[in-house]
């Protein structure tokens, strides 16, 4: 495993282990599974993944694992309308937001960020996080797509 990849899988059990989880063989197993790609996994391309390594393991085991480490914010999760609910790792070194091509699903980061900006909210929030995701069509999809002349 990559200097890189190892940090991101460290950092992810940082997190787990401060939410009060105890850090398990699968678990070590799952933050590797996303520190080694950054590509959207469904539960079920997770769920093979670690059966090879844990045939026991179940498919409601990790799909649980997945929705509460979505919300301790280790995990982003974005609902494709194909491929329907994918989890991949978030960036936990540095602020950045997302592009997702809904058609190939690549994701590209960029680093304005609109909270930058003073936003009229409703009510007196004390806001803790934040997502901001644009969904739209790559360029390579556009070309794909465009008609043959």
């Amino acid at each position: 495993m990559s200097e890189h990849k190892h940090h991101k899988a460290q950092d992810m059990l940082a997190v787990m282990s401060r939410n009060g989880w105890r850090i398990t063989d699968q678990r070590r197993t799952l933050a590797n599974i996303f520190s080694s790609t950054e590509q959207y996994l469904s539960p079920k391309d997770v769920y093979d993944q670690l059966t090879e390594k844990y045939p026991s393991v179940s498919f409601d085991t990790v799909y649980r694992n997945l929705r509460m480490l979505s919300e301790m914010g280790v995990l982003e999760q974005f609902y494709f309308m194909e491929g329907g609910l994918k989890f991949k790792s978030s960036c936990l070194d540095h602020h950045h937001h997302h592009l997702i091509c809904t058609n190939c699903e690549k994701t590209l980061t960029f680093d304005f960020c609109p909270m930058q900006d003073t936003l009229k909210l409703p009510g007196n929030y004390k806001i803790m996080n934040h997502r901001f995701e644009i969904y739209g069509i790559c360029e390579e999809c556009q070309k794909e797509m465009a008609p043959q002349a």
